[in-house]
């Protein structure tokens, strides 16, 4: 076996890993690391430390097919299948997520709630998915970014009297609309608006504004208000940061502690990404 294609030691791994930050407390890019073939279980930690410190963490020019993709993100917790995904080539945590499918979305919207594209994946879940891989298949030369914004940040930018005021409300969110056409029957349920990370300790700012939140124990109005108050913070340019894809370029994140926005500023540019969603453990005390 020559040199070039033998396999790398775990220490030659960490090695040649580079994370630099993008943001003070939010994104960062790893090289040094070819995500189409096996890691090591440090670098698998490292990669994994990353996460949970930058909350967001981005690869470039990774050449990964689907079982690659679906390898590397199953080393990192048991993989779930989004009741949306469709299967392909037999794995079926794979999930593709077309421009054309959302522009056929048609979706009445809802006056007594606040709706946004700022969200996190899957959080209609009793568990939502932990952790998140996603893939660029088919981008457009100029647009299609995506934000994420660190909830922590936006947490923290509230005053003192509304953080004492969330601290023990709950928001519901609503995917039904899309759920029941797939013949996937879940109920509606609710989460703390402000949940504490497991791992990190941190306080998180958490609502899905594209599952038309309400905050439960409210009138409609005071609800709306609060709402607001919320994405407010999360459009904050100081609470975000900003990804252009390429070809090859692959985005990891930490579902608990970002949420996300995608730009569609692409026109009718057939723009594809594949995701694969990372299942969390399920303790009971936080149901």
């Amino acid at each position: 076996m020559s040199a070039a294609v033998r396999e790398k030691t775990p220490e030659q791994q960490i090695a040649d890993l580079e994370i630099r930050p993008l943001q003070p407390t939010l994104g960062a890019e790893i090289s040094g690391v070819d995500l189409s073939r096996p890691i090591s279980d440090a670098t698998r930690d490292a990669i994994k430390a990353a996460v949970l410190k930058h909350k967001v963490v981005f690869f470039r020019d990774q050449a990964l097919t689907d079982d690659q993709q679906a390898d590397f993100a199953a080393r990192f917790g048991p993989l779930y299948t989004h009741p949306s995904a469709k299967r392909h080539d037999n794995i079926a945590p794979l999930h593709r997520i077309a421009a054309a499918d959302f522009n056929a979305r048609e979706l009445v919207p809802d006056p007594t709630s606040v709706e946004s594209g700022y969200h996190t994946d899957t959080s209609w879940r009793l568990v939502p998915t932990w952790g998140a891989v996603l893939r660029a298949v088919s981008v457009p030369e100029i647009g299609g970014d995506t934000i994420w914004v660190d909830a922590n940040l936006a947490y923290q930018g509230l005053p003192d009297a509304l953080k004492a005021r969330l601290e023990d409300l709950h928001v519901t969110h609503d995917f039904r609309h899309a759920l029941e056409p797939l013949g996937h029957d879940y109920p509606i349920v609710s989460h703390r608006v402000v949940r504490t990370h497991r791992e990190t300790g941190q306080k998180i700012l958490w609502v899905n504004f594209t599952q038309r939140p309400h905050i439960l124990g409210l009138d409609i109005a005071e609800s709306k208000e609060l709402l607001q108050t919320i994405l407010y913070h999360y459009k904050k340019p100081e609470n975000q940061v900003r990804f252009s894809w390429r070809p090859g370029s692959v985005a990891f994140w930490d579902n608990r502690a970002a949420v996300h926005y995608a730009v569609r500023n692409y026109g009718d540019f057939p723009r594809l990404m594949q995701r694969v969603l990372i299942a969390d453990e399920p303790l009971y005390a936080d149901l």
